[in-house]
């Protein structure tokens, strides 16, 4: 079920809410719990039944190895745990990319098994591998299974994050002054979904078919159209995700649940390093604290600290996807920290001037590969958008020509993709804005229910569920 679907927000989340706050008006806890949990259930399963079973059965599984750990500390059971999980993860989300590879590489002709991703599998799978590792280091507690379960299906988040860490989460579920009405988290939480919501359908939405073309046409491509397309991907899995998690935080808060913020306005960065503490924020985390560290983080000497940092990117690469243009992602950007880790160690440093271009370049150049289909569409849009493939500018740019006078740029009345200046304009407007527009995180701490944030929640959601023409997943479903 999607969140910006009619579905979810005249029925679903409507009746939700209804049979949450009469049991908690009842001060009957326990049968809200298990109300979100059912209706977490009930989510799931109407994107695919069938898959219903896979996502009970790795709950009931990991919740009784994670009971064994806690009282045992094994490093077996750990380990049986871990491998269960990967085991589903690999068999579900990477056994066709193998089987194509070796194919390939040994001139094969094994069958495919054409599997379908299990919807959420990969954020799932986390959050119950960081439990087990923080049970077997100790910092869990004998959980309910109720609240154990809630915390793995709670539906704000369940399907593509923010990846949860039961510390955050569950005593949440065991706090009773959580179980009552308050109205502070309830507007602010339709506030939120509202604003998530507007950035998918109003401006994710609209930027899609600009990438889309260009990334479905790289070859064909020229200069401003690889520009254009590689910008408008960039702004658009950024207000596709960002409002997913928006509206992921507004859903918790109105069931009084504190879900972590994922996004602190990324494209401010002015580091690879501050980008990282800013784009999925808790990925980052995850990274860090369950494979960074274990590796051996910076702990062995700068060598090991950067064979650690590209291990863990390329990995994190992989995660996205079982496709090699994630792995060109996840190393392009472990190179960029390796070299930002070296820069600041040297002494090195830029003036903001400087440093935030250098910056959104460099994540602009690793979207290219994220979003291309292969590696080789991905190097088509690289070489166009740096001119080194033929140059054709619109013809409208023909007061430049005595600037290029003597080169191989060239002007042309019709333009091979139907994208140019208008768009072009458009995006650089958008990147304008994001670099002055509030972070959620400080509207949800200086947040007080007034006429003027009713008045901007009526507007957006408003405007946004008009504008729900057609029904589009969002961009981390496919992760």
């Amino acid at each position: 079920m999607l969140f910006n679907s009619y579905i979810f927000i005249f029925s679903f989340m409507p009746v939700m809410l209804f049979l949450y706050y009469m049991f908690v008006i009842k001060k009957q806890a326990n049968a809200a719990i298990w109300t979100l949990i059912i209706g977490s259930l009930v989510f799931y399963a109407y994107w695919d039944i069938r898959y219903l079973g896979l996502l009970l059965i790795s709950i009931c599984v990991n919740y009784a190895i994670g009971s064994s750990i806690e009282k045992t500390r094994s490093k077996t059971s750990l380990l049986l745990g871990v491998i269960f999980n990967l085991s589903l993860l690999g068999y579900y989300k990477y056994a066709d990319f193998f089987l194509g590879n070796i194919n390939h590489l040994l001139h094969l002709n094994l069958p495919v098994l054409e599997i379908i991703l299990p919807l959420g599998i990969s954020f799932f799978t986390f959050t119950q591998t960081a439990y087990l590792v923080d049970a077997y280091r100790g910092e869990t507690e004998s959980y309910t299974f109720s609240t154990y379960a809630l915390f793995v299906t709670f539906f704000p988040h369940l399907i593509a994050g923010p990846i949860l860490y039961h510390k955050d989460i569950i005593p949440q579920f065991s706090n009773l002054r959580n179980f009552v009405c308050n109205y502070r988290n309830l507007s602010l939480g339709i506030v939120l979904f509202g604003l998530g919501l507007f950035k998918k359908v109003m401006i994710a939405d609209n930027l899609a078919p600009w990438a889309n073309i260009v990334f479905d046409n790289a070859l064909k491509a020229t200069f401003l159209e690889a520009w254009v397309g590689a910008l408008a991907y960039t702004l658009q899995l950024y207000f596709d995700f960002s409002g997913y998690s928006e509206m992921a935080v507004g859903l918790g808060l109105m069931f009084n649940i504190k879900l972590p913020i994922n996004f602190n306005s990324p494209y401010q960065a002015t580091s690879i390093i501050d980008f990282w503490k800013r784009w999925h924020i808790t990925l980052s985390e995850f990274l860090k604290n369950y494979l960074y560290i274990p590796l051996g983080g910076n702990r062995r000497g700068a060598s090991t600290r950067y064979r650690n940092l590209l291990i863990t990117m390329l990995l994190g690469g992989l995660w996205h996807g079982a496709n090699w243009t994630f792995v060109v992602w996840g190393g392009l950007h472990g190179i960029y920290l390796v070299i930002n880790h070296y820069w600041r160690k040297a002494g090195g440093s830029l003036p903001s001037l400087c440093a935030w271009p250098l910056t959104f370049l460099s994540v602009v150049v690793a979207w290219v590969f994220f979003r291309a289909k292969s590696f080789y569409d991905g190097m088509e849009i690289v070489k166009s958008m740096f001119g080194l493939k033929e140059v054709i500018l619109p013809v409208e740019y023909g007061f430049l020509k005595s600037i290029f006078a003597g080169t191989s740029v060239k002007f042309s009345l019709f333009p091979v993709l139907p994208i140019g200046t208008t768009e072009l304009i458009t995006i650089l407007g958008l990147i304008i804005v994001l670099q002055y527009i509030a972070n959620p995180h400080k509207l949800i701490l200086g947040f007080e229910p007034s006429w003027k944030w009713t008045t901007i929640a009526i507007i957006v959601l408003t405007i946004s569920i008009i504008n729900l023409n057609k029904v589009s997943e969002f961009l981390y479903f496919q992760f």
